[in-house]
């Protein structure tokens, strides 16, 4: 039975405060930039050491002695008040034993930094390798004995499942309910998974569940005005019997960065699908249409902001063909933009780079992760574009129910910390947005990675030709390789490529994904050749092989630019974790689409005829355009993250039922 404060609980958020403008925000920044002082890194050694010199006393307890100090520290964490930060250190040496004890991992004092600085409600910037995991496992612990909940959002249901399980018997013997929530589950399951204390989900299952139970409970969108219902009618049914969620208080973000900045400029939509026979048949004519057109002559593009425009030529084929479309697309401005839409289907998203095709569908790929994302679909009637010129059974449009943004959903917690690899390139943007001072912490053990220049061809192909040399080269010397690649196309080709050249490799992307975990874990194997797409594969280390540190440790190779730097750092990283040796390098060419996208139009052109040798080797004017292009796509997408933020602020002031569907 579900009690009235049961009901409330299971509602409540926290309503974000408008975000800092004009001289306020000058001073918010101030203030960020004073709570990320390096006296704080100061700070957490301290207590950490503090934390270290007490572990000496729960060593010698027996497992039933260690579990009673544990749950004496559960109950006065579940009591609350001013002196917790007092018991803090004396509690996290009781865990950290327990850790070693019920995982074989004995946290480093650089962990116990790290999760400090979690319980405090920062974002630890942790190196590749350095155990975030575990570190998060340990600040959950103190906040799940809190009796709040806690959820630990990482980026994928594998990660979900392994962590959930894989630490299972320590949240246990501390005293705490741990569970999970994947795609797959249904929503008894999914109840049971937030009923713990400690939850472990992905971003996209904990917003969308939000949404789901925000529209369960449209009838009442504030849960004073549901308490109230439930105690006037005590033995109605209740308001909650389908809500799975018991509120947002307490989260650990895990790769924070790609969950808070680089997914941030999508919001998250719950839809229905509407019968609507006169759509389907008029983007298809649509697409049949624009077979006639010609990029140039008929319409022209922005590779940047991925827009089309007809030219007058264009315009004047659209009038003369347009009698083919239905009734109702007919009309002027109905019938530009269905044919704008097919036409950025045509230009800008492309097979085995946006998306896939599986058993007939169009499933679309994360262009960050490089993974599936097979519930999700475009809207306005892109996705019907897409499978138009795919020439597949057209489906359903659907309809929006809520949308809710990440940024948006993230700053509704009462509590919100974070840890990735790499934070201190958005570290403004995080205490802008969320409050989240950032702090790096340091390596266990310092890392020797050697990061090698770029090379840089005139030419795509001149690229992949000595990409597939270096890879020879490497693999000769008996060292690992992984090459990170930004589409499913470009992997499936460069592994053609080295097959050709008789080497055998393995392929990690959105069509090959059921073995990620494998195909990572045995990445550092000797003579091991791994291509994966952008960032498959976070989350799971990559181990070296017997004999491999001795001939130099894995070697990295970037084939692009990525348009944030954070992504090249979160790649690079893959090597040289825990003091290993290893290298990393990035292969790019002056017609890649970093440059072609993001540098302006009229110096793209003379920057691509500025000499570049077949070796690789450029000049620093080539350099530096590639570090401009850079710069204005972290720009675009910075600005793109603030039209989202916008757009929220005015459904929230514009529309009464934003309190409720939109948080």
């Amino acid at each position: 039975m579900i009690t009235p404060t049961d009901e409330y609980r299971r509602l409540g958020y926290r309503r974000p405060e408008p975000l800092p403008r004009g001289l306020d925000a000058g001073v918010n920044g101030m203030i960020g930039r004073y709570r990320r002082r390096s006296g704080v890194l100061r700070e957490l050694r301290r207590e950490a050491d503090q934390v270290d010199a007490m572990s000496a006393e729960y060593k010698d307890l027996t497992n039933p002695q260690l579990q009673e100090r544990l749950l004496a520290f559960r109950e006065r964490f579940r009591r609350g008040g001013k002196d917790l930060e007092a018991v803090r250190p004396a509690a996290l040496a009781a865990i950290r034993e327990a850790a070693h004890r019920q995982t074989g991992l004995r946290p480093f004092p650089v962990q116990l930094m790290g999760a400090l600085a979690l319980h405090r409600g920062w974002l630890a910037e942790m190196a590749t390798g350095e155990g975030k995991t575990l570190t998060a496992s340990l600040a959950a612990i103190l906040w799940g004995w809190t009796r709040h909940p806690c959820h630990v959002v990482t980026v994928n249901d594998y990660l979900v499942q392994r962590d959930s399980k894989w630490f299972g018997p320590l949240y246990q013997f501390c005293g705490i309910r741990a569970g999970h929530v994947t795609a797959d589950m249904k929503p008894d399951e999914r109840r049971r998974g937030y009923d713990c204390d400690v939850t472990y989900t992905t971003s996209k299952e904990v917003v969308a569940d939000f949404l789901r139970d925000c529209l369960h409970l449209a009838a009442l969108r504030h849960p004073t005005r549901l308490l109230i219902r439930r105690l006037l009618r005590p033995g109605g049914t209740t308001a909650a019997a389908g809500v799975v969620m018991r509120g947002l208080h307490s989260a650990i973000v895990d790769e924070a960065d790609s969950v808070l900045i680089d997914e941030a400029v999508t919001p998250l939509i719950i839809s229905s699908m509407e019968k609507n026979d006169s759509l389907r048949e008029a983007v298809q004519t649509a697409a049949d249409i624009t077979d006639g057109l010609n990029l140039d002559a008929d319409y022209q593009i922005d590779l940047r902001y991925r827009e089309v425009e007809l030219t007058e030529t264009g315009r004047a084929k659209l009038a003369e063909r347009c009698s083919v479309l239905p009734g109702l697309w007919r009309g002027p401005l109905r019938r530009f933009e269905l044919i704008k839409q097919a036409l950025v289907a045509r230009e800008f998203f492309h097979l085995g780079k946006q998306y896939i095709l599986q058993d007939g569908r169009v499933v679309i790929v994360d262009e960050f992760t490089g993974r599936q994302m097979p519930n999700r679909t475009w809207r306005a009637g892109l996705h019907q574009a897409i499978e138009a010129k795919e020439r597949l059974n057209i489906s359903d449009p659907t309809d929006t129910l809520a949308r809710l943004s990440f940024q948006r959903y993230f700053r509704q917690y009462f509590r919100l910390a974070g840890m990735t690899g790499t934070a201190r390139e958005a570290a403004g943007e995080f205490w802008h947005i969320y409050g989240l001072p950032v702090v790096r912490i340091p390596p266990n053990r310092p890392c020797i990675r050697v990061q090698h220049p770029d090379r840089i061809f005139p030419d795509q192909t001149s690229k992949w030709e000595a990409v597939a040399a270096e890879v020879q080269q490497l693999h000769k010397a008996g060292r690992p390789v992984l090459v990170g690649t930004r589409s499913v196309e470009v992997s499936e080709r460069l592994a053609e490529v080295i097959a050709a050249k008789g080497l055998d490799c393995h392929v990690l992307n959105a069509v090959r994904h059921d073995t990620e975990a494998v195909i990572v874990a045995c990445a550092g194997e000797a003579g091991r050749i791994t291509i994966a797409t952008n960032m498959a594969g976070r989350g799971t280390d990559i181990k070296l092989g017997h004999g491999v540190a001795a001939s130099g440790g894995l070697a990295v190779i970037a084939t692009e630019r990525h348009e944030s730097g954070r992504v090249d750092r979160q790649l690079f990283g893959r090597a040289a974790r825990q003091g290993d040796p290893g290298s990393a390098q990035a292969f790019v060419s002056m017609e890649d689409e970093l440059l072609r996208r993001y540098l302006p139009k009229r110096v793209y052109p003379w920057v691509a005829r500025l000499p570049v040798s077949q070796e690789g080797r450029a000049g620093p004017t080539v350099r530096a355009a590639f570090a401009l292009a850079q710069r204005n796509a972290q720009s675009a997408a910075f600005k793109m993250r603030q039209s989202v933020l916008r757009m929220d602020d005015w459904l929230d002031d514009s529309l009464s039922f934003a309190g409720s569907e939109m948080g």
